[in-house]
């Protein structure tokens, strides 16, 4: 049965994460030998090039709407002059000379549309060389090459700017990708894709969709998997691209005559994209009863899938599988399951597969330091960051992302800060909001509320949608009242329709006494037509999933369940248990605050009945765990004796011995 994370999660696509990385490598010997762009950032995988078994798909361009030339103001008269460059003494050679009488020769070619002739006059300037030339021209220059599809003439502006010291920006180097794409060097594009060190949704929107125009489904899948992982956010225009592979792909497959690997893997991917998680792990298994080989990309989206499903067994069988097909050393598909456990519970067992991996990437030490951040191992955490850089691994965005929110969770101040400021001064990398966001739910959980009032004041960008959350957050567990209602306002006119933001001031003004204030939101949220959604909470025995909503009687041992409940109330209520009825959950029903059988209790119950003294419980739920709850579960797990695991919709929360591993803060 399919988990409905999306509909109880804020975060990206069920969790989706990069179980299926699929690398961009251009090691092997076919490929020829590159000259390093973005030096610095630099990362490599392997990987087989695979046949094309789609190559009689015609695909209209989907980067025909990427990334237009930076506007213009059109001149109110065109001339081209003839420009006579004086010879240059030998003295003089080195230094760059001027160029603004030829760049604006050539802005205006190009503007005109006379591109040709753009290119010849650029040929003219670097015949001559030592000339300046700045990123506008360059910007002309690149839509020239794209208009006249030029290989030679992309080599050539390419090769000036890296020969000159060109520093390109973001823009810049989406426009570089883009020219690439356009003229079909795709090896040479997936080269500049994998060394940029920093990719937005156009970065990989314009490599998704040159994928895509040449026939290769499976990467293509595989990168927009892996975008939602880096920057959360599938454009519509990209979904309308993979839909139309998956089409497309789906009619290829269903006349082949003899399905391939590569087919098989294709529309496995199709189905997992389209949601269809159960048809995908239902195609794996006739893929297997086929006889047609399995590769590692087959067992990366498997795993991928399983996280979708939350199924720790069909995971295992994937695991065995990848060894028993001699994929135990591949990285790809061993980085995938790092993920997996990572995320289902399961750090343990990640730190083993992480460990097997022979040769490993940014991504396999990333998927580590967030899973031992989210299980609030922040110790752990920033010592696998400070091997990462002893073994001399470069540190990327997400890295940073990674260590710094296990900073945040685990309340280590003083070294989240020094990581913090090393970012921009000794790597380069400039912090985003999400790392703002970071550090101001660091300074939330010292009650610094002052402090990251000030940072979000001071960022050098217009504060974001989760920097004021985290801010919010902050406010409702120091209960600052004044604060909390300016981070809420910020978020009304940022995300209107997001209900969480109305319940968390609505949860401020409950634990301040604000009862008119309180109403207020209410008849807000009745107004605009938003409604809180019913909790739900599911638990994995022997490969079954059970799903329990609040106050839930659908289960065929309901009246047990309901008796193990009671039975633990009683028992924790003698532990110094009091019941917590100031708080509502952040996106449920108004009326689960005055039941006591919230679905989390209800999946705990149904846990301990079915499984033996001892064995630890691993629940997942689509909303934030109530206080209440959370109080409950700290004594059940004291009572029980038993580890209990509860993944919600902010954190891993780990309940042993009477206590939780978020420290209270979540």
């Amino acid at each position: 049965m399919e988990i409905p994370l999306l509909r109880y999660q804020t975060l990206s696509l069920d969790q989706i994460q990069r179980s299926i990385s699929f690398p961009l490598s251009f090691s092997d010997s076919k490929f020829p030998k590159q000259r390093s762009l973005f030096s610095g950032c630099s990362f490599y995988l392997n990987r087989p090039k695979w046949k094309n078994p789609f190559s009689r798909i015609r695909c209209c361009s989907y980067v025909e709407q990427q990334l237009k030339p930076r506007p213009r103001p059109i001149p109110a008269k065109f001339e081209v002059e003839e420009i006579k460059a004086p010879p240059l003494a030998q003295e003089e050679a080195q230094i760059a000379i001027p160029s603004s009488g030829i760049c604006s020769q050539i802005e205006k070619l190009v503007l005109y549309k006379r591109y040709r002739e753009a290119l010849e006059m650029f040929e003219f300037l670097e015949s001559k060389g030592g000339y300046e030339v700045g990123g506008s021209t360059y910007d002309a220059l690149v839509s020239a090459c794209i208009s006249l599809r030029s290989i030679r003439g992309v080599k050539r502006v390419f090769g000036y700017m890296i020969s000159n010291g060109f520093e390109l920006d973001q823009y810049m180097r989406n426009r570089v990708l883009l020219m690439h794409v356009k003229c079909g060097m795709m090896i040479d594009a997936r080269q500049l894709f994998g060394e940029m060190p920093e990719r937005n949704s156009v970065s990989w929107n314009t490599i998704i969709g040159g994928l895509v125009d040449c026939g290769e489904f499976v990467e293509a899948f595989g990168l927009f998997l892996d975008m939602w992982e880096e920057i959360c956010d599938g454009e519509s225009r990209v979904f309308a691209t993979m839909i139309r592979a998956a089409a497309d792909a789906h009619c290829v497959f269903d006349e082949m005559p003899k399905k391939t690997t590569v087919g098989w893997n294709t529309i496995i991917a199709g189905y997992a994209l389209h949601g269809y998680s159960d048809e995908a792990l239902s195609m794996y298994y006739d893929m297997r009863d086929s006889g047609v080989p399995m590769d590692h990309f087959t067992f990366s989206m498997i795993i991928r899938i399983c996280a979708r499903l939350a199924s720790l067994e069909h995971a295992k069988q994937a695991h065995a599988g990848l060894v028993r097909h001699g994929f135990g050393l591949d990285i790809v598909a061993n980085t995938s399951l790092v993920d997996f456990y990572s995320k289902w519970g399961r750090i343990e067992d990640a730190r083993h597969v992480f460990d097997q991996i022979p040769n490993k990437n940014v991504i396999s030490w990333n998927a580590l330091i967030a899973g031992y951040g989210n299980h609030g191992r922040g110790d752990e955490a920033v010592e696998m960051f400070e091997k990462m850089l002893e073994e001399r691994m470069v540190p990327n965005h997400v890295t940073f992302l990674a260590v710094l929110s296990a900073c945040s969770r685990s309340g280590l101040s003083e070294r989240g800060w020094e990581i913090f400021e090393s970012m921009s001064r000794d790597y380069k990398v400039k912090p985003r909001a999400m790392h703002y966001a970071c550090m101001i739910e660091l300074l939330g959980q010292e009650g610094n509320l002052d402090e990251a009032f000030a940072l979000i004041r001071a960022a050098p960008f217009k504060p974001t949608a989760n920097m004021w959350a985290a801010l919010l957050t902050a406010c409702r567990i120091n209960e600052n009242l004044e604060l909390g209602k300016i981070a809420a306002k910020e978020l009304y006119g940022m995300e209107p329709q997001k209900l969480s933001n109305y319940v968390v001031l609505l949860n401020i003004y409950n634990s301040c006494g604000k009862l008119k204030e309180a109403t207020a939101v209410v008849q807000t949220l009745r107004r605009k037509g938003l409604r809180m959604l019913p909790a739900c909470s599911w638990i994995e025995i022997k490969k079954q999933v059970h799903i329990f909503h609040s106050g839930d009687e659908r289960h065929a041992q309901t009246r047990e369940i309901y008796e193990t409940v009671d039975d633990l109330m009683v028992k924790i209520r003698r532990r110094g248990y009091i019941r917590d009825e100031k708080h509502l959950l952040p996106d449920v029903d108004e009326h689960e605050r005055i039941s006591a059988y919230h679905s989390e209790k209800l999946a705990i119950a149904y846990g301990l009945i079915s499984t033996s003294d001892g064995t630890p419980l691993q629940i997942v739920q689509g909303h934030r765990i109530c206080p209440d709850c959370h109080s409950a579960i700290k004594l059940i797990a004291k009572v029980t004796e038993r580890e209990i695991v509860v993944r919600d919709a902010s954190r891993f929360h780990h309940f042993k011995n009477g206590s939780c591993s978020c420290g209270n803060y979540w």
